[in-house]
């Protein structure tokens, strides 16, 4: 939906053309005599500044119309009575002050709306950190667009946190869409940022995140909400140790290397967070093995599953294929603008895609403490001395 930007040089144009539109009925009544009273409609000039106008402007608009008004009465009107032309005037005395009782409501009621959206909005940008993310030399960039109009956030979550046990990233998709999946998925990626730092497995972060929505759950349910499950995967890089993935139940990613796109489903087979109790099997996490160069394309199923106007499915990974040679900001903002396109703008369900990669800063770092490893006291002296 479009809205329009309310500018006081658009204001003050709305209350011109109320006033001119004003003068101008006047000025045809009086030069059309006392048969026609083409400004008793004109009522409608106030109402309009009072929905569209500051305070100051609708008061103008509205007392140009009361002057133009009681002129009609007083001068054009000879067959009127006094009684019925003081009656006539006090009714459009009383549309003016309606005409500025309605604007100063309005002006409050914005004023209140305003200030709840800005706190909405800190709320928000506190609950889902702005892309694109930084952990350590992990780069994430790409978008998030909720399905419910205007609302920042929904149901979808992602995250990523440099941790003692190594760079961890999650990205999530709660069961249902918009805000009352907002709970769960705060009550989840919460867990995540705490469980990130003082766990040492991804295993041992998974559980800690279905309990947190075990006992979300709990307490939906004891107030007749809904339960809920939560779709994640989750990226841990240990330098040297690796990589890591573990899946719960959320949908493959995609590997990005050398121009080649491939769709992986490393860890694929775990239940979603919410239904662990099911088997009560334990997670896995699975080791592969990326390259320096490698991009990995994480998203959430309202990406995969947006549908276009004949009903296919958006194509991400045909996409990723066409549009490997962008940087990823770049590509970030072809998939998101495609994706609009594709749809038509009618996003059914939140819509999550994040693009990772090492950081170019992170080889020379690599490599600068690979030669510090590797040098001779002699060496570390000189270049002591030469940094002092």
């Amino acid at each position: 939906m479009t809205t329009i930007q309310r500018t006081p040089a658009r204001d003050r144009g709305v209350a011109l053309l109320l006033v001119i539109a004003t003068l101008a009925i006047t000025l045809a009544d009086a030069v059309s005599g006392p048969q026609l009273h083409f400004a008793l409609f004109m009522g409608i000039a106030p109402l309009i500044a009072a929905l569209r106008c500051p305070y100051r402007w609708t008061a103008a608009v509205a007392a140009v119309y009361v002057l133009c008004q009681a002129y009609i009465h007083a001068r054009l009107v000879p067959d009127w009575s006094l009684a019925s032309k003081a009656v006539g005037i006090f009714g459009v005395a009383l549309v003016a002050v309606f005409a500025l009782v309605l604007c100063r409501t309005r002006l409050e009621r914005e004023a209140l709306y305003a200030r709840t959206s800005m706190v909405a909005d800190a709320v928000q940008r506190e609950m889902l950190r702005e892309l694109p993310l930084t952990a350590g030399p992990l780069e994430a960039y790409g978008f998030y667009v909720s399905a419910q109009e205007g609302a920042r956030v929904g149901g979808d979550i992602y995250e990523a946190v440099e941790t003692p046990h190594g760079l961890r990233l999650v990205i999530g998709d709660v069961q249902g869409k918009g805000m009352p999946a907002i709970g769960a998925g705060h009550e989840v990626l919460a867990s995540f940022r705490e469980a990130a730092h003082y766990k040492d497995t991804l295993e041992a972060v998974a559980e800690r995140m279905e309990q947190a929505l075990s006992r979300y759950n709990a307490r939906s349910a004891e107030r007749g909400g809904q339960e809920r499950f939560v779709t994640a995967l989750l990226l841990e890089v240990r330098g040297e140790d690796g990589t890591k993935v573990l899946s719960c139940g959320h949908i493959p990613y995609y590997l990005v290397r050398d121009g080649q796109v491939t769709e992986r489903t490393d860890g694929e087979g775990g239940l979603p967070l919410g239904l662990g109790w099911l088997t009560g099997e334990a997670r896995r996490s699975v080791a592969v093995e990326p390259v320096a160069d490698d991009w990995i394309v994480l998203c959430t199923d309202g990406v995969t599953e947006a549908r276009g106007a004949d009903g296919t499915f958006y194509p991400l990974a045909d996409r990723l294929a066409r549009w490997t040679h962008l940087e990823p900001d770049e590509l970030a903002r072809t998939l998101r603008a495609d994706l609009e396109r594709f749809t038509g703008g009618q996003l059914k369900d939140d819509a999550t895609v994040l693009i990772v990669r090492r950081g170019p800063h992170a080889a020379p770092r690599e490599e600068a403490e690979a030669a510090a490893d590797q040098a001779t006291p002699d060496q570390l002296s000189m270049a002591r001395a030469a940094a002092a």
